[in-house]
C-alpha cells in the first residue's frame, strides 16, 4: 500500500510539472506554480480515500478518479493563457505521459521485485520522458497554443483518449499487469508507438501550418506585385499623356491669346477646364504614405472596380510602421477582399464597401463595413466570420486573427441594420 501511495504521488508531481512546463501561462510563474502544487496535493490527499480508507470500494474508486480528472483538467484551464480545444489536448496528453511513466515503474517492480528500485526507476523514467518531451515538442506545443483558432483540435483529442484507454486495457483492466506479465512487451511497444505518433502528428501539423503560411505570403506578394505593376502602368500612361499635354500647351496658349483678343471669356474657361481635366485624369492616386500598403490597396481597388463595387476609403498609414509591413498589408487585403466578394454578387442592393484605416506609433484601427444578403456564420471559438466554401477556405480570417494576436490587439464583428462590421484595434 505504501508503494502505491508513493508511486501515485510521484505521478501527480510529474503530471503538474508537465502542466506547468507545457501550457502557456496566464498568470505569473509564482502564482502558476502555486496552483500546480495545490492541485498535486489535492490529488495526493484524495488518493488516500481510494487506496487507504476505502481500498475495496469500486464506487469510491470511480468517484475519486472522476474528481481527479476534473481537478487535472481544471488546473490546465485555470493556468492557461488560451482556453480552447488545444488545451484539452495538452491535458489529456499529460495524463498519457504520466501513466506511461507509472507503467514503466510497474514493469521494473515485476522484473526486480524491489520497491526501492521501482520507486527510483519511476522518478528516473518520469524525468527522462519529461526531458525528452521538453526538448522535442515543447516549442511546437507553444507555437500551436499561441495561434488563435486554426484547426479544430476536438478531433485530435481522440488520439490521447484512445492511447489512455489502450494503456488501461493492457495494464489495469480487466487484468492487472502484475497478474499478466506476458503483456509487458506489448505495453513497451505501445509506449514507443505513442511517443513516435505524437512527434509525427505534431510535426506534420506544424509543416501544414507553415505550408499555409507560405501560401498566404505568396498570395500577398502576388497582390503586392500586381499593385506595383498597376501603379507602374499608370505612371507610364500618365507620363505619356502629360508629354502630349506639354507639347500642346503652346497651341492652347495661342488659342487663349486669340480668344482674349476676341474677349471670348466663356471659351477661355472651356479651354482651361479641358486642361485641368486632362491633368486630373493623369494624376496618380496615392491612398497612403506606406508604399506596400498603398500598392496592395491599389490592387484591391482595381479588383473592386472590376466587380462593380464602390469602395469608400479613408487611409492614414505612415511610411514607417511599428510592426511588420507585410502582415499589416495582408490583413488589409484580406478584409477588403472579403467585403468586396460579399457585395459583388448583389443584384438589387448597392455594391458598396466602407473602409477606414488609421495607424500611428500609438495605435492601429481597421474598420470595414458592408451590406450582406446571406446569413453570416460566425465561428463558435473566435467569433469571427466562418467560410462556408468548405475545406481550404477561411484562412484569410485566420491570418487576420494571428496578426491581431501578435500585436496584442482586439478583433470583433457585429451586424447592425443589414450592415456587417468588422473592427481591429490595438494600442501599440
Amino acid at each position: 500500500m505504501i508503494y502505491k501511495n508513493i508511486t501515485y504521488t510521484i505521478s501527480h508531481v510529474f503530471l503538474m510539472l508537465f502542466m506547468y512546463l507545457f501550457i502557456v501561462h496566464r498568470y505569473s510563474k509564482k502564482k502558476t506554480a502555486g496552483v500546480c502544487v495545490t492541485s498535486a496535493l489535492l490529488l495526493t490527499v484524495t488518493d488516500l480515500l481510494k487506496l487507504n480508507f476505502f481500498p475495496d470500494s469500486q464506487l469510491c474508486y470511480l468517484i475519486v478518479t472522476i474528481f481527479q480528472i476534473c481537478v487535472t483538467q481544471f488546473t490546465g484551464i485555470y493556468i492557461a493563457k488560451h482556453r480552447d480545444s488545444k488545451l484539452l489536448f495538452v491535458g489529456l496528453s499529460a495524463s498519457n505521459y504520466v501513466i506511461a511513466g507509472s507503467v514503466i515503474a510497474t514493469v521494473l517492480h515485476i522484473w526486480t521485485g524491489n520497491i526501492m528500485i521501482s520507486v527510483v526507476g519511476s522518478v528516473v523514467i518520469h524525468t527522462i520522458i519529461l526531458f525528452v518531451l521538453y526538448i522535442r515538442i515543447r516549442a511546437i506545443w507553444f507555437r500551436f497554443q499561441e495561434r488563435e483558432a486554426g484547426k479544430n483540435w476536438w478531433e485530435l483529442c481522440l488520439i490521447p483518449v484512445f492511447f489512455y484507454c489502450g494503456f488501461c486495457t493492457l495494464t489495469f483492466f480487466p487484468i492487472k499487469l502484475e497478474e499478466n506479465p506476458q503483456n509487458i512487451p506489448a505495453v513497451l511497444l505501445f509506449l514507443i508507438t505513442m511517443f513516435v505518433s505524437y512527434v509525427v502528428v505534431l510535426r506534420y501539423l506544424e509543416s501544414e501550418s507553415e505550408r499555409t503560411g507560405i501560401y498566404w505570403k505568396n498570395v500577398f506578394f502576388e497582390s503586392y506585385i500586381k499593385g506595383l505593376e498597376s501603379q507602374y502602368s499608370l505612371v507610364e500612361q500618365s507620363e505619356q499623356n502629360l508629354k502630349i499635354l506639354r507639347h500642346d500647351m503652346r497651341h492652347y496658349s495661342g488659342m487663349i491669346d486669340a480668344l482674349l483678343n476676341q474677349q471670348a471669356y466663356d471659351e477661355i474657361r472651356n479651354v482651361t477646364v479641358h486642361i485641368k481635366a486632362v491633368a486630373d485624369d493623369n494624376k496618380i492616386v496615392k491612398y497612403c504614405e506606406n508604399l506596400m500598403v498603398n500598392s496592395v490597396i491599389s490592387h484591391m481597388m482595381d479588383k473592386a472596380q472590376q466587380c462593380g463595387v464602390s469602395v469608400q476609403l479613408e487611409a492614414v498609414v505612415p511610411r514607417e510602421l511599428p510592426f511588420n509591413n507585410y502582415e499589416f498589408a495582408a490583413v488589409i487585403a484580406n478584409l477588403i477582399e472579403n467585403a468586396v466578394r460579399c457585395v459583388g454578387g448583389f443584384q438589387t442592393k448597392e455594391k458598396r464597401v466602407e473602409t477606414k484605416i488609421e495607424c500611428d506609433k500609438k495605435h492601429v484601427l481597421i474598420h470595414v463595413q458592408n451590406a450582406y444578403e446571406e446569413e453570416i456564420m460566425l465561428d463558435a471559438v473566435t467569433g469571427l466570420p466562418k467560410s462556408q466554401a468548405g475545406e481550404g477556405h477561411g484562412l484569410g480570417m485566420q491570418s487576420v486573427q494571428a496578426f491581431s494576436d501578435n500585436i496584442g490587439g482586439n478583433i470583433g464583428c457585429y451586424c447592425e441594420k443589414g450592415i456587417f462590421h468588422i473592427l481591429l484595434f490595438a494600442k501599440i
